[in-house]
């Protein structure tokens, strides 16, 4: 089999006790006849026209050919280079399948002006841009597919041939791109973008960059009878409810990669888990952990530990005397698939609709109304030590440093809370910021998650709002050197992202979630005073 799960300790008992009935419901043949039924009534309209990604395999073989043919005539136009604009599934699939094949992708899932402009200057002669937009109306897509065709034109490129489009069929973006003379790829409109990994969102960039995409859906066909079946053994009913249904109740999901070859794909777990059981008050919140961080939360009695390893052992085996964990390995095209279905099973578990994201948009209409807007900047409530400090009320209230305002938020914290890092910056230039993460779950001893703004906002940021409510949100800024314009829209992208942050930062105040946001006006050196800060 190409994908091998051995759960022990409350795991184990969870498989054991829901299994059968999940067997006995049909629940796997339903998933795979596009029964709309299995999530209850006020989910059956948008289950109906979201289980396309059962059928991606079958579906997305004609494209292998024709994005080969694509590769090839740009590889005979100079293209050596290929940059993805693309937010939440049209970019972490894409990143995961690149990383783990070793082929070259520039991810921009970002607003950062440096970063933008970092993404612009790399190679911009022998560059194609895959534009990857669901609705075709994303800002963040928009926005960096304005500045490469100007880009393009200053360097005396013609756009149309070195744009390459990907969307749902009657899609804005699908009626300018064909307008503009561009290639288009639709995908399939019965798949929601966190499932689209072996659809054309995650093909074409993929295929593009030199992956063998082929191979990639024969690693998913090759495990998806067995989740077609209504049997014991069926991988994608095992892992649903080992993930969702264990006593006592466990709604944080620690992900590991142990020795496993698939670079980055807790990442791409993250969002398909999150976005897809936070809503209702309740859901699965993954934690990504690092495998030599000396990490707490992975002992809580609220938190599941998986561990991605490079050979779980048997097929399928259930150890009910063993140490409390989740091991899974297998080729990437049989995870997609085998974590697609076992996270509808877990949201039929959990009561609720896998494939919606309703507290997603209310980040985006916040957005827009302050870049509508533009209201001057909130005042400081302090600063420390370079680091503009503001937050919500209770967080800031007896404040007057920077330790004691960070005290203040984790004070805020209860015997199941989470501690959630949004980095609004350039991932590019600071990558050692994500080290506050351990650093927060040592000082805390509870769970952290870390998300570069704006990407997580299509990823966690559904469980941070519509999840069970027991976050407090860390939000860091950064202060531009340089700025970015984006043509033809009255914002740039230094308003676009401190919108983007201001915007949910608003939201989650709005749902009584304690807020602390600290801005980086030296970014390099605050870094340093951040991390002094939290030892």
């Amino acid at each position: 089999m190409s994908f091998r799960i051995s759960v022990s300790g409350s795991a184990a008992d969870a498989v054991r006790r829901i299994v059968p009935t999940l067997v006995d419901d049909l629940v796997a043949s339903g998933i795979t006849a596009l029964e709309p039924a299995l999530w209850g009534p006020e989910a059956e309209d948008e289950a109906g026209k979201r289980l396309g990604w059962t059928e991606s395999v079958a579906i997305s073989r004609p494209l292998v050919a024709e994005i080969y043919a694509l590769r090839d005539t740009l590889r005979a136009a100079g293209v050596s280079h290929i940059a993805l604009a693309g937010m939440g599934g049209s970019s972490l699939a894409p990143e995961v399948i690149t990383n783990t094949a070793g082929a070259s992708l520039t991810v921009l899932d970002a607003t950062d002006p440096g970063q933008v402009l970092a993404a612009l200057t790399d190679h911009l002669d022998s560059t194609a841009l895959v534009v990857s937009s669901k609705s075709g109306s994303t800002v963040e897509t928009d926005s960096q597919r304005r500045v490469f065709e100007r880009a393009f034109i200053a360097a005396g490129i013609d756009p149309a041939e070195r744009i390459i489009v990907v969307t749902d069929p009657g899609s804005p973006l699908e009626a300018s791109a064909r307008e503009a003379g561009y290639r288009v790829f639709n995908a399939d409109p019965n798949v929601g973008g966190r499932y689209s990994a072996l659809t054309a969102f995650g093909l074409v960039p993929s295929g593009l960059a030199g992956v063998d995409i082929g191979e990639l859906l024969d690693e998913a066909d090759a495990i998806s009878l067995a989740l077609a079946v209504d049997t014991l053994d069926n991988p994608g009913l095992v892992l649903g409810a080992a993930i969702a249904a264990a006593l006592p109740r466990r709604d944080k999901l620690a992900i590991v990669s142990d020795g496993t070859h698939i670079v980055g794909f807790a990442d791409w777990v993250e969002q398909l888990i999150a976005e897809s059981t936070g809503k209702l008050g309740t859901g699965i919140l993954p934690v990504v952990l690092d495998i030599d961080a000396p990490e707490l939360a992975a002992n809580l009695p609220d938190v599941q530990l998986v561990r991605v390893v490079a050979d779980a052992g048997h097929d399928i085996f259930v150890d009910h005397d063993g140490a409390d964990e989740i091991r899974v390995s297998g080729t990437l095209g049989a995870q997609f698939l085998v974590w697609e279905y076992a996270t509808v099973v877990a949201g039929r578990l959990l009561g609720i609709n896998p494939f919606d994201q309703p507290d997603v948009e209310s980040a985006k209409i916040a957005t827009r109304g302050l870049l509508d807007e533009r209201p001057a900047p909130e005042p400081a409530a302090f600063l420390s030590d370079g680091i503009e400090v503001r937050g919500t009320p209770h967080v800031i209230g007896a404040a007057s440093d920077l330790a004691s305002a960070i005290d203040a938020l984790l004070e805020e914290l209860g015997p199941d809370g989470y501690v959630a890092v949004q980095a609004y910056v350039n991932r590019l230039a600071l990558p050692e910021l994500a080290g506050i993460r351990s650093r927060l779950a040592t000082l805390s001893k509870r769970p952290v998650t870390f998300g570069w703004g704006p990407r997580f906002l299509h990823s966690t940021g559904q469980f941070h709002k519509g999840g069970t409510p027991t976050g407090v949100f860390l939000q860091i800024l950064a202060t531009p050197t340089e700025d970015l314009d984006i043509p033809e829209r009255p914002f740039t992208f230094g308003e676009l992202i401190q919108a983007q942050a201001s915007g949910d930062a608003s939201v989650l105040a709005a749902q009584g979630r304690p807020v602390l946001t600290l801005t980086l006006t030296s970014p390099e050196a605050n870094v340093a005073t951040l991390f002094r800060a939290l030892d």
